[in-house]
């Protein structure tokens, strides 16, 4: 008997555009494998190659350790993480700061 195909999306979204990509895949298929055939490079030509293959990944919201290695399940969405603009340690501090400036307070 062969390997039974599952059924899987791959997400990923920018603030302006979002897809999401149902595929058929095999048994033993891993969550970067499943971006890999998502083909989001085509999808996204503005967002370089390398941000798919290098991504964070996570199952309907949950991060995964291991992406590389995490097998997909019937029905699970991957999804593909962009990285952050800026670090929200960051951006709490600046905001800090500038409040603590603010001559109206």
């Amino acid at each position: 008997m062969g390997a039974e195909a599952l059924a899987v999306e791959v997400a990923f979204a920018l603030p302006s555009k979002q897809r999401i990509v149902a595929l058929r895949v095999p048994e033993g298929t891993t969550a970067r494998q499943a971006v890999a055939l998502a083909d989001l490079p085509t999808l996204f030509p503005d967002v370089p190659g390398e941000t798919f293959a290098q991504a964070p990944l996570g199952i309907f919201g949950k991060a995964l350790r291991e992406p590389d290695t995490h097998l997909l399940r019937d029905g699970d969405r991957v999804e593909v993480y962009r990285p952050l603009a800026i670090d929200p340690k960051a951006a709490r501090l600046e905001r800090a700061k500038r409040q603590a400036s603010d001559p109206k307070r």
